[in-house]
């Protein structure tokens, strides 16, 4: 399954680096894939083996420095 969330902040590649590594490390994520929008809000897509917890992705983003922008949905 695809988690798609939305982080400000990032502005370079060790960005996303940080960001992806933080990701990875919950468990059940395959993969990561972001696409940064330097000095927006870039893109990440978080793929797993099973739903992955807000309050998980949440406190992987910002033990990397950033913030998840929320969703209108």
């Amino acid at each position: 399954m695809t988690t798609t969330i939305s982080i400000d902040g990032m502005t370079c590649n060790h960005c996303v680096a940080s960001v992806t590594e933080e990701l990875s490390e919950i468990d059940g994520v395959t993969s990561v894939n972001i696409d940064l929008v330097a000095g927006g809000v870039s893109t990440a897509h978080i793929d797993s083996s099973e739903p992955l917890s807000e309050a998980s992705l949440n406190e992987a983003v910002s033990e990397a420095g950033y913030t998840i922008v929320p969703t209108n949905t």
